[in-house]
């Protein structure tokens, strides 16, 4: 398959799979039950093949040390006044000391893979050194994994086309806390302009990834 690189190079980008989102005991910003197990079990199935194959997985985190890194941004202080939105509890999520800032059990490798717990905004390359441990290890490719795929997974699939990353989603491994239709509508958009939408089975039985 023609990715548009000379030769794939390829590493994990795994977004916010912390239990901030995805461990109901603890979650602020909570994925449903059962997205929440789906997207665990997908995602630790992937990693694991991807480790076999010597294939990075970076893990992003969000991570805030106050509340006012969150509230310096306009839109989301106007989900914290509004009681019915799902994301109400943004300023209270995933702030320094809060066991939200884990990542789920089973999903990393601390021997293995690398994290970046600096996310504070959607685009994982925001105020991060995504790109810098990217480059610095010659990746052109991401299999962008995570929640939520209408915000952080979308945002940073277009960051990263514009970066002149090659982009693949494998669509399992991504879900959201939002409404099914939200996850659906950002599969199409990536699909449309961004990157490359596939089932994880499908990225693992690709040979450019281990050739």
């Amino acid at each position: 398959m023609n990715f548009g690189v000379d030769k794939v190079r390829a590493a994990v980008v795994a977004i916010d799979l912390h239990r901030g989102h995805l461990d109901m005991e603890v979650a602020t910003m909570p994925a449903a039950p059962d997205v929440a197990a789906r997207v665990v079990a997908t995602n630790r199935r992937l990693f694991d093949w991807c480790r076999s194959q010597a294939i990075p997985v970076v893990h992003l985190v969000t991570h805030y040390r106050d509340v006012e890194e969150i509230r310096v941004n306009a839109f989301w202080r106007t989900r914290a006044e509004d009681p019915n939105n799902p994301r109400k509890n943004v300023l209270k999520h995933n702030l320094t000391g809060m066991p939200g800032c884990t990542i789920m059990p089973g999903l990393h490798d601390a021997a293995r893979d690398w994290v970046v717990d600096t996310k504070k905004r959607y685009n994982c390359f925001t105020a991060t050194d995504l790109d810098f441990l990217l480059r610095s290890h010659g990746i052109n490719t991401l299999i962008v994994t995570g929640v939520n795929t209408n915000s952080c997974v979308l945002s940073t699939v277009t960051a990263a086309c514009s970066l002149d990353y090659a982009v693949l989603v494998p669509s399992d491994c991504v879900d959201t806390m939002d409404a099914p239709a939200l996850h659906d509508a950002a599969l199409l958009c990536i699909r449309t302009a961004f990157g490359f939408v596939m089932t994880s089975d499908e990225v693992m039985a690709l040979a450019e990834l281990t050739t």
